[in-house]
């Protein structure tokens, strides 16, 4: 523990460009998956289809001691959400750690918790949105994540959506292909999968927790913004010279956005185009991940091979 009283990991901080991340070992029927919420509260009703459903697929979902704590928007106090993480973090029968929901609160947490036993002993965390805050961390001190759904969409979700998250905790090999899109760039690239949701990206810009995007490709996708703000996250990433050196650059749904009277003049598809034109590296939009039914899983800290042509084609390594 440091002088003021949060976790540094000594192991985590001086890795500050790790290719080779650690793998948490592949889920077998039986596990025990642990259920946290770190940021909105969620209730025991929102919750019920994703516990059926763990069960359904031959898994122990242990709920946390406080996952239905409620504290204005928060699942409870940080104090509480934090208890609950480490507790999952520590705890050697839990094999994967599940965020029941997103919203806001992740951020307030990554400093008081101390990621060390993960390093000996990993294991999946699993969620996207708010999530970021934990998958980008984890890219700086070396572990694999899933960017993937959560139990609060779980009743929505595609067949194939869930189908995806189960395959990437079971250690199944993972190969997308979608339709090519107006706006792509052809090429080929590989390199680590780094990234997640644009907002949360911007917000930890300047902090320990931002991804290493050297030689990555890296992963974005958004919801709710307004266009011009989506522009001014990408001139920020530009800027803070986190674009220029990537391999690659996937980018998933961009839903609900908002523009002010006077038109801003571009999608938000156009102003990420915009924002990597003078770079040469493969550009492919229209990933089925991000807050859409259809949120197909991302192993994020894995090795991905990626074409962009008459289709475009991921497979992780």
């Amino acid at each position: 523990m440091s002088r003021d009283g949060r976790f540094y990991s000594t192991k985590s901080l001086n890795k500050l460009s790790i290719r080779k991340m650690i793998k948490p070992p592949s889920l077998i029927k039986g596990d025990a998956i642990g259920l946290v919420a770190p940021a909105r509260q969620v209730s025991e009703a929102e919750m019920q289809a994703a516990i059926n459903i763990f069960k359904q697929r031959g898994y122990r979902p242990v709920v946390g001691q406080h996952l239905y704590d409620a504290e204005h928007q928060f699942a409870g106090s940080d104090d509480v959400r934090t208890a609950d993480m480490q507790q999952m973090i520590e705890n050697p029968e839990i094999k994967a750690i599940v965020a029941a929901r997103g919203g806001y609160g992740c951020v307030r947490l990554v400093d008081k918790l101390n990621f060390d036993p993960l390093l000996a002993c990993p294991k999946w965390l699993v969620g996207y949105s708010d999530l970021t805050v934990f998958h980008s961390h984890f890219s700086r001190i070396g572990l694999q994540s899933l960017h993937a759904s959560m139990p609060i969409n779980f009743a929505e979700n595609s067949p194939e959506s869930l189908q995806s998250l189960f395959d990437a905790m079971e250690g199944q090999t993972i190969h997308y292909q979608w339709p090519t899109a107006s706006l792509n760039r052809s090429g080929k690239a590989v390199g680590p999968l780094v990234g997640g949701n644009l907002s949360v990206l911007y917000s930890l810009l300047g902090s320990r927790s931002f991804p290493d995007t050297r030689n990555c490709i890296l992963f974005l996708e958004d919801l709710d913004e307004y266009l011009y703000h989506i522009d001014r996250m990408m001139m920020a990433l530009k800027r803070a010279g986190a674009l220029q050196n990537l391999s690659g650059l996937i980018v998933g749904g961009l839903h609900k956005m908002h523009d002010n009277n006077i038109p801003f003049g571009k999608s938000a598809e156009e102003i990420i185009h915009q924002a990597v034109d003078e770079y040469g590296f493969p550009v492919a939009f229209g990933f089925p991940a991000g807050h859409q039914t259809d949120n197909r899983a991302l192993v994020l800290g894995a090795e991905v091979k990626m074409s962009v042509g008459g289709d475009v084609i991921c497979q992780f390594l």
